[in-house]
């Protein structure tokens, strides 16, 4: 009867991956008592799903009650034979609390753990709130003070946002946010983590909303200011950025192994860049007058002679994934692409590969508050200056970009805005301009 009621409830859920396909099977692969707290009990299963050949597993907090209060209707998953209403119980802070006092107290339930960081002491009396934004992960905020991120999705192994923090935090890097705890349990004999707290940047702002108040400031300015002139000029701030990315992947370099590519690797990868290109096209006709550009700048790659250094990278580098604090600039979500094997996202990149997606994300920046306005296309010069202004700041900072680096950074740019090119034909046709501009 849980199966049949998790099954009619999950493919309804934000985080679940696979929306639009059949759901031919879910069980419940381990239930684990985590404990009880005002008349509720705290379970942790984990699902095993099956859609086709397709196998995925999820974790769900379920929260049992006999009576469930107007606070918690809206996580209702239903009520089993014998009148328990059982929920998500991430939306429940008064027993979400039992996940804070597991990592401070290094409690094992059956075969999870919650472990914490070395030399940390966790307040087990804040309370949760859980955030709305996400797509696939659901996070928990607890007071100002941490903020615990529940993978939704499991895939065995260590998630690759633990890993480089808990690294980088040992080696006192700054511009990240300070990692207090996490929980874990084995999947297929692999520890496997199912949630890390870090310390919530309550004093923050988003880079990319601190971004879009820059370009909407500058929209609005008389068509004589230049970006630099303009009230809310965002190239200190994206100077600042650049040069606190350096530092982290200067911190990476030193935390992880590095390798350096030879030119005939480097050769393979464009011919991947080709293939993407070519199955591009295919979809986005659109996308073909620029093909002649895009292989001009692949084949400048073909042509270098130097080895390219790789190294761990943050993968999924945008102004989203930045946060402004008094201190700094902080970077966020070492997680990788979530829909990425594990072995792909610890894999070793030249660290120009975050450099181009925030390069992208400038752009994006510039570009998307045009796609609803009727004068957008008369804003459209002033996107371009605004989009440069601040990616030239945002290279400046970073300062560690030389002539063959330049080559490949504009392959790896236009590979990016290859694939939003796809994306957003697929996803948001009135966006389809914004990725397409990188091409003239």
């Amino acid at each position: 009867m849980l199966e049949d009621l998790l099954a009619r409830w999950i493919t309804h859920q934000r985080w679940f991956a696979g929306k639009g396909r059949p759901l031919d099977d879910l069980r419940v692969e381990s239930s684990t008592t985590l404990g009880t707290a005002q008349e509720a009990e705290l379970w942790h299963l984990v699902l095993c799903v099956r859609q086709a050949d397709a196998l995925d597993r999820y974790q769900l907090l379920l929260g049992r009650r006999s009576e469930l209060p107007d606070r918690l209707k809206h996580v209702l998953i239903g009520i089993t034979q014998d009148g328990v209403h059982v929920y998500d119980a991430a939306h429940d802070s008064s027993l979400t609390h039992l996940l804070l006092e597991g990592m401070a107290e290094g409690q094992d339930h059956g075969p999870i753990r919650f472990r914490h960081a070395h030399g940390v002491e966790i307040d087990t009396t804040q309370r949760s709130l859980v955030l709305g934004a996400e797509q696939s992960n659901t996070s928990l905020v607890y007071g100002d003070a941490y903020i615990c991120k529940l993978f939704r999705r499991l895939i065995p192994g260590i998630n690759p946002e633990l890993e480089v923090v808990a690294a980088l935090a040992e080696r006192d890097a700054p511009h990240i946010a300070r990692p207090y705890g996490w929980i874990e349990t084995d999947l297929d004999g692999v520890a496997t983590t199912l949630a890390f707290t870090q310390k919530y940047l309550s004093t923050s702002n988003d880079g990319w909303d601190l971004a879009l108040a820059s370009v909407r400031d500058f929209y609005g300015q008389l068509d004589d200011i230049s970006a630099a002139d303009a009230g809310g000029d965002f190239a200190a701030e994206s100077h600042r950025l650049g040069a606190a990315t350096a530092e982290i992947h200067r911190q990476l370099a030193a935390a992880f192994p590095t390798d350096v590519v030879e030119p005939h690797d480097v050769k393979r990868m464009v011919e991947g860049f080709r293939r993407r290109l070519a199955r591009a096209i295919a979809e986005v006709p659109q996308l073909a007058e620029h093909a002649e550009i895009v292989e001009r700048a692949f084949h400048q790659v073909e042509e270098l002679t130097g080895e390219v250094r790789v190294q761990r990278v943050h993968g999924d580098y945008h102004l989203g994934q930045v946060m402004r604090t008094p201190a700094g600039w902080f970077i966020l979500d070492f997680e990788g692409e979530p829909g990425q094997p594990l072995d792909e996202r610890r894999a070793l990149a030249s660290p120009l590969r975050d450099v181009a997606g925030m390069l992208r994300s400038f752009d994006y920046a510039a570009g998307h508050l045009l796609a609803d306005r009727p004068d957008g296309a008369e804003l459209r010069p002033k996107a371009s200056e605004w989009a440069a202004r601040n990616r030239s700041a945002f290279l400046e900072g970073y300062a560690d970009v030389d002539e063959e680096d330049s080559a490949l950074l504009r392959a790896l740019e236009y590979d990016k805005a290859v694939y939003e090119v796809v994306y957003e034909a697929r996803n948001r046709p009135s966006w389809l301009p914004i990725p397409l501009a990188a091409f003239r």
